[in-house]
């Protein structure tokens, strides 16, 4: 069993920053991937940045420049350091890992934090 906790949502005022951590325990032998995706009211939960073992990085375009992920292997942890944050950045943040339990292309899965919420307001 994997268990994700998130922490670091709230609210904050457009302009500002905050850092989103996820924590990763469990049966864990590897952890390859490790992303943030976020769903505001109404819409589809959307990748919004993303990295791999290797520190290869990708970021959805409209908050690339402004948030940064990063991971800490020996913690198993990854952050999202949300700068210059926007109204439109208001969203529920989902920590999601694709890890694998044992030694084997057949252990691999994904699974999703509990959700932080995000409100951009002034």
């Amino acid at each position: 069993q994997v268990q994700l906790v998130e922490s670091g949502g709230g609210l904050v005022q457009p302009g500002g920053s905050l850092r989103l951590s996820c924590g990763v325990s469990g049966t864990v032998f590897s952890i390859y991937t490790m992303g943030w995706y976020r769903q505001a009211p109404g819409k589809e939960r959307e990748l919004v940045a993303r990295i791999v073992k290797s520190d290869s990085t990708n970021y959805a375009e409209s908050v690339k420049g402004r948030f940064t992920i990063s991971r800490d292997n020996g913690k198993n942890t990854t952050y999202l350091q949300m700068n210059s944050l926007k109204p439109e950045d208001t969203a529920v943040y989902y920590c999601n890992v694709g890890v694998y339990t044992r030694y084997s292309p057949d252990a691999y899965t994904t699974y999703w934090g509990q959700g932080t919420q995000v409100t951009v307001s002034s």
